[in-house]
This record gives structure tokens, sequence and C-alpha cells, in this order.
């Protein structure tokens, strides 16, 4: 029996660890062919090491699947367009491109230093970008050429970006630009054959490790265990999800959601008088839902 990925040729930044191994894996497994990139650094996204991606290429292989490894820099724009050209020269075309890889450098808004906040920003969000700029302009170039294109862009987002997270302004405004880059990019692929979504993830790995998940029962591990990320992204990835695009899906755990974006809520007239702009944004207020917390709920 084919696999729900059977022969699909896809990218997983960020792969050789976490979320990222999972996707890899489960995508093998499923019968895709998979370019497992990943630079090796520690979570703070420092230094480089070849093991991690080559670990779980040798792991697919060893089961009989098909994968090479791949230690570009993503958030560099060249490192970006040899991986989408690796996977081209290599197994002849690309289906998938999964945007996993990121880092972490939290800190309080107070004392960020700018380092902090670049880093972060190029991993996640050019890190996002640039990949899928140039996987985009294959598509498009296939498409214009007369060929019926069935590709996807996977991205990876969080309930940091979309909701909020104290003492990860870096990291939620990149999270939360890679969500409004997937609707957009959506809507300007769809000419191709593209779909574009985004998960936004909570699982136990290493960038959370010191959230003390670690030290929690048994069972919160196991509800937290990277294992039920993967099952929507290969689905994603698969030629069954054509008809769905420029969606977030939250999950974490046995939770599964699509995650609503901004909507305009309550309304009034607006006045030219800021001394009467007051009793409007009470009634505004007044009327408006709260923002969400962590979980995806109302704050109380």
């Amino acid at each position: 029996m084919a696999g729900l990925c059977e022969g699909r040729v896809c990218i997983v930044t960020g792969a050789g660890r976490g979320i990222g191994r999972e996707h890899s894996l489960m995508l093998a497994a499923e019968g895709a062919k998979v370019i497992v990139n990943d630079l090796g650094g520690s979570r703070d996204g420092t230094g480089t090491d070849r093991g991690p991606a080559q670990e779980v290429v040798d792991e697919i292989i060893a089961a009989g699947g098909e994968a090479v490894v791949n230690t570009d820099d993503i958030s560099d724009w060249a490192g970006a367009e040899r991986i989408i050209q690796q996977a081209i020269d290599t197994y002849g075309r690309l289906d998938v491109l999964i945007n996993n890889a990121g880092i972490l450098r939290d800190r309080m808004l107070t004392n960020m230093s700018e380092a902090e906040w670049d880093a972060v920003i190029k991993v996640h969000l050019k890190g996002t970008a640039g990949p899928a700029h140039f996987a985009a302009a294959h598509w498009r170039d296939r498409s214009k050429a007369g060929e019926t294109v069935d590709a996807r862009i996977i991205n990876t987002t969080s309930p940091s970006g979309i909701y909020g997270n104290i003492g990860q302004t870096n990291y939620g405004a990149a999270k939360g630009g890679i969500a409004s880059f997937t609707i957009i990019a959506a809507d300007e692929l769809a000419r191709y054959g593209v779909t574009v979504n985004a998960i936004a993830p909570a699982a136990l790995t290493r960038l959370t490790a010191d959230l003390g998940i670690g030290d929690a029962p048994e069972e919160v591990k196991e509800a937290m265990s990277v294992k039920w990320i993967a099952p929507i992204v290969v689905w994603l990835a698969s030629e069954e999800s054509r008809g769905v695009t420029g969606r977030i899906f939250d999950v974490r755990g046995d939770l599964l959601a699509v995650s609503e974006g901004w909507h305009q809520g309550p309304k009034v007239t607006n006045v030219l008088d800021p001394s009467a702009v007051g009793p409007l944004v009470e009634e505004l207020m007044n009327g408006a839902r709260p923002n969400a917390d962590m979980l995806g709920n109302d704050r109380v």
C-alpha cells in the first residue's frame, strides 16, 4: 500500500532534532524523499554540527527510505537557494517545503539586546521567507511551462506569535510575522497550484526545556510529545490537502484546532474631536472579546 506522501520530494528545515526530526521520519515512512536540513547549532543558534541531520538521514535510510543531508543556513539567502536547488538536483523536483528551523533568545523587552532581536528575526522570519521565495519561483516556472503543480509550503508559527507570551517579543514578533506571511503567500501562490499553511505547535523539545516540562509527570510529557505534531504536517504535505490553504493549525497533544485570525470587532462611528473619543473606545472595549491567552482561550 502506497504511503500518504509516496514519491513526493520534501524539504524539512531544522530537521535534526525535535519536531523537525519527527516530521522527517514520518514523511519518509509515508513514502516521501526527504532533504533533511539542519545547521546543527545550539538552542540559541550558535555553532554548527552535521551530526544531527546525518543521524536522521541514516535512520531513514536504515528503514528503507530515501533522504539526504543539507547543512545550509536557511536564514542566508544564498543558503536558502542552495537547499531548493539540492532537492531539484537530487530528485529532479520539489513538492513540499516545511519551514521548521528556529532558535530562542528570550529576554524581557527592557533587557533585550539588538543582537538578540536580530538573530531571532533572521532565523525565523527570514529563514522562512528565503526558502519559500526560491521554492515559489521554482513552482511558478513549472506552472508557466505548462506543468500541473500540486505543491505545499508548511510554515511554523507559535502560540507565542499568534496569542502572545511574556519574555518573547522577538520570538513572538517573528512567529506572528510568519502567520501573516502564510496568509498572504497563500493568496499569491494559489494561481500556481501551491498551498501555504502553518502550524502553531506546542511540544516538549530542547527549545521548551526550561519551562519545567522536563520535570513533569510522565502523562504530561506524553501529552507534550513531539509525536503529536507530525501527523497534521504529513497530511498537509500530501495530495489530499490541496483544498486547504492560508490556514493556521494549533496543535498540542491530542488537541488540533484552526486558529482564526484577526477579525474586525465592534464598530462605532468615528469622530474628528479627540475629546469625544474616550466614550467611543469605552463602548468598543465593552463589546470586544479579550485577547487570547497562550492556550488560545480568552484571557481572564
